[in-house]
């Protein structure tokens, strides 16, 4: 299926490493311009044509200037998509959860996707639209033990779109989210301790960074012009299953 992404115009944030570089590669196969924002300087693997923007996502300034270069050098915005996140304090009750550690996780992964989306959205609608595409998590709808900050910041993810599909829907802007459970991505394998093994032989079924980017590029392409204020659950049918004992 042509997803018709060829000549749009992408930012993504996080594009470093794990879904976001996914991301990059997959919009690029298809054609698309694409510009990225992250902490880590411009990699040996990045190509030519993307315009690399090092900066921190949680500075507005930042995310501002990320933007306008993106539009400087395309010509305008269709696709902006938030990849970067972090998991916060793992492992670790409630109680012994610092407020600083609750704070950072929460700017990071849901005050930088409404950074996204409001300087993004500035430059759709003098061009007539576009999409914005949010990568939470099935943390957003259940929880694992010494995840606080993490689930909340990505339960808050899911109502950030709604709120903003509802808000820029007259601007012909679409706003959903991704949730994928586990995901193979160097973040995933240190959190869990399976940097050097990876997640051969675990009980459990996991993503690849590329099957989430191809539901992303989905949720960017035309070929959803329908569905806007949505949370795409990618969790191997996770949440489907009932506790029952049968």
């Amino acid at each position: 299926m042509d997803l018709e992404l060829e000549d749009r115009a992408v930012l993504v944030t996080g594009g470093a490493s794990g879904i976001g570089r996914a991301t990059v590669a997959a919009f690029r196969e298809e054609g698309a311009r694409v510009a990225v924002i992250d902490r880590s300087p411009r990699p040996p693997w990045a190509p030519d044509d993307v315009l690399w923007h090092q900066g921190d996502i949680t500075d507005e300034a930042a995310v501002a200037q990320a933007v306008g270069r993106a539009a400087g050098r395309f010509g305008g915005l269709d696709v902006a998509v938030g990849c970067a996140g972090v998991s916060g304090p793992m492992g670790q009750n409630a109680i012994r959860t610092s407020r600083d550690d609750f704070a950072h996780t929460v700017d990071v992964n849901l005050t930088g996707q409404f950074l996204l989306a409001k300087h993004a959205a500035g430059v759709m609608r003098r061009n007539g639209g576009g999409a914005i595409v949010m990568v939470a998590s099935d943390s957003g709808f259940v929880a694992a033990p010494g995840m606080v900050a993490y689930c909340a910041s990505k339960g808050g993810v899911l109502m950030l779109a709604k709120a903003l599909a509802v808000d820029l829907d007259q601007d012909r802007i679409r706003v959903n989210c991704v949730c994928p459970s586990v995901v193979d991505t160097p973040m995933s394998r240190a959190d869990l301790g399976l940097v050097k093994e990876g997640f051969d032989g675990q009980p459990y079924r996991v993503h690849r960074p590329e099957d989430i980017a191809r539901s992303i590029l989905f949720l960017a392409s035309p070929a959803s012009a329908g569905v806007n204020g949505t949370a795409q659950v990618i969790d191997f049918g996770g949440l489907a299953r009932s506790t029952f004992p049968a």
